[in-house]
C-alpha cells in the first residue's frame, strides 16, 4: 500500500525511533525529524560567519522588516553558498534558541513548510511535528494547499515510569564518529563504561536527568497531546496506537506490533 504522510507521535523518550524505522523500510517513506529541519536552518545561518548576533535584526519586539533583513543577509549568504531564505529562517530561530526561549510556532511553522515542500510534500514520516493546536491547524491546511493527506497518526503509547526507567539508564558514545547508544540493563557498554565499538567512555546526556524527562513528559501533556487530538479531529485522521513496550522487544516484533496497529485501522 502507498501512503502519503504519517505522523509519528508518542511522549519522550516512548521509542518512536524503532516504529519510525519500520515505516521507512515497510512503505519506503522518509523521516521527517523537526530537530533535524532545526539543525539545517540553525547550520545555515552559522555557516554565514555573521559577526553580530540575531539581537541586531530584532527591534521593538519584533524583526526589522523583511526586505532590511534580506539586505544584510543576502551578500553574506551569496559569499558563504547559503540560500539566503535558509539563512534568514535559521537566524530567526537562532534568536530565541540562542536565548534557551521556545521558538514560536509562526518560526517553527515556516522551517517546517519550507522543508515539507521541499520534500514534494508526499512520502514522509513526520517527527516531532506538530506539537501545538497551531501547528496543527497550520499542517493541515498546508496539505490542502499542496493536494496531499495525512493517512495515519501513530501514537506510541507508553508509561512515564518505564520511560523515567529507560531513559535515565540510557548511555551514550560521545564519539561522534561512532554514537552507539546503549543501555546499562538491557543494553550494556563494556563493564568499565565504555563503548564496545569504539572504546570511548560513555556518558549520560545531561537532558536524561530524571527532572528534565518529567519536565519534557509534562509538555507532551501540555502542548503535544491537544494538538494531536485537534489533528485527528480537524483532519479527521484515523489514529492507530502501539504500546512502547513489548514482551519481547526484536526487531521482529516491533514490526509485527506496528503493522498490526496499522491494520486494525485499515492500513497495511
Amino acid at each position: 500500500m502507498q501512503l502519503s504522510n504519517v505522523v509519528v507521535t508518542g511522549k519522550s523518550g516512548a521509542g518512536k525511533q524503532p516504529r519510525i524505522d519500520v515505516l521507512v523500510e515497510a512503505f519506503g517513506l522518509t523521516q521527517l525529524s523537526t530537530g533535524n529541519i532545526f539543525r539545517e536552518y540553525l547550520g545555515a545561518w552559522k555557516k554565514l560567519g555573521y559577526e553580530g548576533t540575531p539581537e541586531d535584526f530584532w527591534a521593538d519586539g519584533e524583526f526589522i522588516p523583511t526586505e532590511k533583513v534580506f539586505e544584510i543577509i543576502t551578500p553574506l549568504a551569496e559569499a558563504a553558498d547559503v540560500a539566503p531564505e535558509a539563512a534568514v529562517l535559521g537566524m530567526k530561530a537562532a534568536r530565541f534558541v540562542d536565548q534557551g526561549l521556545f521558538v514560536p510556532d509562526g518560526i517553527t511553522n515556516e522551517l517546517f513548510a519550507s522543508t515539507f515542500e521541499a520534500a514534494g510534500g508526499k512520502g514522509l514520516v513526520l517527527d516531532g511535528y506538530p506539537r501545538t493546536t497551531d501547528q496543527s491547524a497550520f499542517l493541515l491546511g498546508l496539505t490542502e494547499r499542496l493536494g496531499t493527506k495525512l493517512d495515519v497518526v501513530l501514537l506510541v503509547d507508553n508509561e512515564d515510569d518505564a520511560i523515567v526507567a529507560r531513559t535515565t539508564g540510557r548511555r551514550i558514545c560521545p564519539n561522534k564518529a561512532c554514537g552507539k547508544v546503549f543501555h546499562v540493563q538491557y543494553k550494556p557498554p563494556t563493564p568499565d563504561g565504555r563503548c564496545t565499538v569504539c572504546g570511548t567512555d560513555v556518558i549520560l546526556r545531561s537532558d536524561d536527568s530524571e527532572e528534565k524527562i518529567r519536565s519534557r513528559l509534562n509538555e507532551f501533556q501540555l502542548k503535544a497531546k491537544p494538538a494531536i487530538d485537534a489533528l485527528i479531529e480537524q483532519g479527521s485522521i484515523p489514529m492507530a496506537t502501539v504500546p512502547g513496550n513489548l514482551p519481547v522487544f526484536t526487531d521482529e516484533a516491533v514490526r509485527e506490533s506496528v503493522m498490526g496497529a496499522l491494520k486494525q485501522v485499515g492500513i497495511a
